[in-house]
């Protein structure tokens, strides 16, 4: 048995990587639930304040080196 590799592992080796990978995705999905259901109880968001526009764009430079000639 040569699972020095993906490429050379057998099928059990794949198997396993792909059961582990979807178990630790749904354990980070159902955290990520759980975090957001209790979390968002109760709580109200409000905009109070007016939008802020951006002006117009400009351009400006500056240079700190000495310019010798």
């Amino acid at each position: 048995m040569n699972n020095t590799t993906i490429f050379a592992a057998d099928r059990t080796t794949h198997l396993k990587i792909v059961g582990l990978s979807l178990l630790a995705s749904i354990a980070v999905i159902v955290t990520a639930v759980m975090t957001h259901a209790g979390a968002a109880e109760g709580v109200r968001v409000r905009a109070e304040a007016p939008a802020v526009k951006a002006g117009r764009p400009y351009l400006t430079s500056r240079a700190d080196t000495a310019v010798i000639r």
